[in-house]
Order: structure tokens, then sequence, then C-alpha cells
């Protein structure tokens, strides 16, 4: 179980994936964004407008069992996006590098970004917005529902 929980939100994960296309402006263009499913799925079709970029491909690789860790499946490859090369990754989070690995093997010449990095996975990728503490989970908008909580100083 994570220590601290970082609730993202709709209009912040949006910010940020637009802070993240501003960054990779300067690279494109790239041929295709290969978005890792499912957490890529949105900030890549948010970079993918910014960035004019209409081939999307996707890899389907599971890792996680609500917040266990397991061993990486890839159930769908990318096939359109071959080696990568031109190709552009994206993923919501590096968290210990386990996806990143795998998809860095099957595309080692494309260029790997996500929008949240984790300290044991963020070597693993070439651009990133911000960094969080390994021992943070992130609540991802996909993921929650708005409701009360208790102030922080009532948790101690």
């Amino acid at each position: 179980m994570a220590q601290h929980y970082y609730v993202v939100s709709w209009d912040q994960l949006h910010r940020d994936s637009k802070a993240l296309a501003w960054r990779l402006n300067t690279m494109s263009p790239f041929r295709g964004i290969v978005a890792i499913t499912r957490g890529g799925l949105i900030p890549a079709a948010i970079i993918a407008r910014e960035l004019e970029c209409r081939l999307i491909e996707t890899v389907s690789i599971v890792t996680y069992d609500e917040e266990e860790r397991g061993e990486p499946r890839i159930t769908k490859p990318p096939s359109a996006a071959g080696d990568g090369t031109g190709f552009l990754i994206i993923d919501d989070l590096v968290d210990t590098g386990t996806t990143a690995r795998q998809v860095r093997a099957l595309l080692p010449n494309a260029h790997f970004a996500t929008v949240y990095a984790k300290p044991a996975g963020k070597m693993l990728v070439d651009t990133f917005i911000t960094e969080v503490s390994q021992d943070t989970w992130i609540l991802f908008p996909w993921d929650t529902e708005p409701q009360f909580v208790a102030p922080i100083a009532r948790k101690v």
C-alpha cells in the first residue's frame, strides 16, 4: 500500500500533458505516437492534438492489479511502429520502470515521454514533466470520483 496519495484532476492532467507537448514540440515532427494503454491514452490524445500528429498506435502491457504489481504481460504489441524510429511513446507515469523496460525493448529507437515520473523509473524516459516520490500513488481522474476528504490534521 502507498504511503501517500496524489490526486490529479482532469484540468491538471490536461495542463501537464500540454506542458509535455510544449517540450516535445521542439523535437517534432514525429511520424506517430504510441500510447501505452490505458494510462497513456488521454495524455497521448492531448499531445497528438498539440503536435498535430494523426498516426496513433497503442501498446498494451498489463503490470498492475489494483495497487499490486505483477509480472508484465504484453497483450497488444505496437505493430505499426516498427523499431520506434520517428515515433513518440507516451505514458501517464513511469514508476519502477517495469513497463518502460518492456516498451523500450519493443521500440528501442522511439522517444519516450511521460507526464509524471518516479525516481526508480525516470532514467528510462527521455522527457517528463513532474517528478513525484516513489512512495506516492497517483490517483488519476479516471480512477476517482469527487468526494469529501477529512483535513490532513485529522489523519495524524
